[in-house]
């Protein structure tokens, strides 16, 4: 992937980036794999806004991801690499010798025409899925299983990857792009390989109307709002938040506060926490 600059022929493109798409092969999805996808706009089943800033995004369809990779002992042929709004990471069209045509994510080096399968005994090849008992010490992989059969729930975004560290009995040592060291159990599967479009992380968006299409609303700073508003909020003039830690509209901490339960049952997994 590359990243075309534009010219500054008006303010929204003088730092505006947009990605080549050289890599996309094929214009149209397969309508087969296609769902309707409803935006909720950050409001709950009582349509009270949860989370603020959503809404207003583009129209589109989903595109049905296999992530279970559960396809075992059957090879499949790329066909086609295509663009998919619901992520940064582009997906493959993969047709199986069985007829059945799935959409993976996009690993980084996997061409047009070239063959992936998923099994326990399957080559040390990009695209290729197995178990991480399977894999061997320093291999990149991602989208990664945290509960054997369970589907792919990790290192899925655009650039990113894993590596094996070491394996003890029952499971196996990852480190995470987050810099996080976890264990997670020997017969869960993983891919092979870094995802692809690399790039995507260093796209500048350029103007604020390029965040509407994404579904991204404005946002205040609480400074600037009155005191019934927010926590930060009154003074004349400038001011300062008056407070000796942000805090959020209600009250709590803000900016570095950790916000993970430190009951959560997955801690005892974590052997370093990410910085």
């Amino acid at each position: 992937m590359a990243i075309r600059l534009y010219k500054a022929y008006t303010p929204g493109t003088r730092n505006r980036t947009v990605s080549t798409f050289s890599e996309i092969t094929k214009n149209q999805p397969e309508k087969k794999l296609l769902k309707s996808k409803q935006c909720s706009n950050g409001r709950n089943n009582r349509g009270v806004i949860t989370s603020r800033h959503r809404g207003g995004s583009h129209k589109k369809l989903y595109r049905v991801i296999d992530f279970k990779r559960n396809k075992l002992g059957i090879t499949g042929q790329v066909k086609s690499i295509e663009y998919d709004p619901n992520r940064n990471a582009r997906i493959a069209l993969i047709h199986y010798n069985d007829g059945e045509k799935k959409y993976i994510l996009h690993p980084r080096s996997l061409d047009i025409s070239n063959t992936i399968i998923s099994s326990e005994n399957a080559p040390i090849e990009v695209g290729n899925s197995l178990p991480l008992n399977n894999i061997p010490l320093g291999t990149a992989v991602h989208n990664i299983e945290i509960k054997p059969g369970k589907g792919g729930q990790i290192v899925r975004a655009a650039g990113t990857y894993a590596q094996i560290v070491a394996k003890e009995g029952d499971w196996v040592t990852l480190k995470l792009p987050s810099s996080e060291v976890r264990t997670i159990n020997k017969k869960c599967y993983a891919t092979i390989g870094q995802v692809g479009n690399i790039d995507a992380s260093n796209i500048t968006i350029g103007k604020a109307g390029r965040n509407r299409w994404l579904g991204k609303r404005p946002k205040v700073r609480g400074v600037v709002m009155n005191p019934i508003d927010h926590p930060h909020g009154g003074g004349e003039g400038r001011s300062p938040i008056g407070k000796t830690h942000p805090v959020t509209p209600w009250g709590k901490p803000a900016l570095g506060q950790k916000t993970r339960k430190k009951s959560k049952y997955s801690n005892k997994y974590i052997l370093r926490r990410r910085k």
